[in-house]
């Protein structure tokens, strides 16, 4: 617990500054994240061409900054699509599989629509990035903290054996105790209490069900973590797993309101 606690202070004073300052230097850092969340999934498929990982790396950078670049998000896409589907016919498949086109494809998706949606959040207003952050950090350190306390009934055991209902619950009730706070206080945009609530509410939900999603990825590669960059914590999506499912849901829930 004590080498957790000093790698998080570590963490949040390495994020903070950049959080602050914003613009080009946030972004920048954002691009290395994403990259290195790359970086660890493609420890799940070592035998992969490096000419495909140096694409993909690239491929990645210009949807995390499509929007700063002002480039067509589809047209990288389908570029992309063409290029690793295609690269099946000229690479041994041994090497190089069908699996492997789609797995880049959708981590180029997955991590690069996320990212690039973090950095237009923060480009819009510092706070509501905060709002998210507080909803994923919260959440996840009191369903750990009420988990370790209180937690009796598993909350999916074939999963991740050491989360438990109760974790889940208090972890919740905490994260959006306290998201909403923000949001009310620094925030603001929405006047309406209730909807704040009930918004942050599934963010929170949203947030503990990405970490089980990446802890049933971990338990099909049959590993402990992603990598072991943060001590105590694991890799980096280790880390932002839960902060990566909220920022899409927000931006899915916003869209409607």
């Amino acid at each position: 617990m004590k080498e957790r606690i000093i790698s998080a202070i570590i963490m949040a004073l390495i994020v903070i500054p950049f959080l602050i300052i914003g613009n080009i230097p946030f972004s920048i850092f954002i691009l290395l994240l994403g990259e290195m969340i790359l970086y660890e999934f493609f420890k799940f498929r070592k035998k992969m061409p490096l000419v495909i990982k140096i694409l993909s790396y690239i491929f990645l950078g210009f949807v995390i900054f499509s929007n700063l670049l002002n480039i067509n998000l589809e047209i990288i896409l389908i570029i992309s699509l063409f290029i690793f589907l295609g690269s099946l016919v000229f690479i041994n498949k041994r090497k190089y599989h069908y699996k492997d086109a789609f797995f880049i494809i959708g981590l180029i998706l997955f991590i690069g629509l996320t990212f690039e949606k973090i950095i237009l959040i923060r480009n819009e207003n510092l706070f509501k990035l905060l709002y998210l952050i507080v909803i994923a950090v919260i959440t996840d350190t009191f369903a750990l903290l009420v988990g370790t306390k209180f937690g009796k009934h598993k909350l999916a055991p074939n999963i991740s054996p050491n989360k438990t209902i109760e974790g889940l619950v208090g972890g919740v009730i905490f994260g959006t105790l306290f998201g909403s706070l923000v949001y009310i206080f620094l925030v603001g945009e929405i006047k309406n209490i209730l909807l704040i609530i009930i918004i942050t509410l599934i963010l929170s939900l949203i947030g503990e069900f990405g970490d089980l999603i990446k802890s049933t990825i971990k338990r099909y590669e049959d590993v402990k973590d992603f990598s072991n960059l943060i001590p105590g914590h694991g890799g980096v999506m280790d880390r932002v797993d839960s902060l990566m499912f909220i920022t899409l849901m927000y931006t899915v829930i916003i869209n409607f309101i």
